[in-house]
């Protein structure tokens, strides 16, 4: 779910004092959208919203997460965004952020 070496090379580039406000300022940013999909989804803007996260999420190694961020987003671009399964995707997140801060604060 998580890839952890993409992790490891994060903390390593950025240092671990930095990591810190990384991953906050990321999960704030990724909320403000997760919100707005759960509460008052825009079909519209769909492909964008689904690809901002797609790069958030690659960029923290929330991989299954971004997989379907992905999947969801060529959908959308494909003028098939009724179709994409935001529930999946929104449990996704869930699971990857829910692991993510248990291995994080295990460390």
């Amino acid at each position: 779910m998580i890839n952890w070496d993409r992790v490891k090379e994060l903390q390593e580039e950025i240092g671990a004092e930095d990591f810190g406000e990384v991953v906050e300022l990321f999960l704030d940013e990724v909320e403000e959208v997760i919100v707005r999909l759960k509460t008052k989804p825009d079909l519209a803007m769909l492909e964008a919203d689904l690809h901002f996260l797609k790069g958030s999420a690659l960029n923290l190694g929330f991989q299954a997460f971004s997989l379907l961020c992905q999947a969801g987003e060529v959908a959308a671009a494909s003028g098939k965004a009724e179709t994409v399964d935001l529930t999946k995707i929104l449990q996704s997140f869930g699971d990857s952020k829910t692991e993510f801060q248990d291995k994080l604060a295990a460390a």
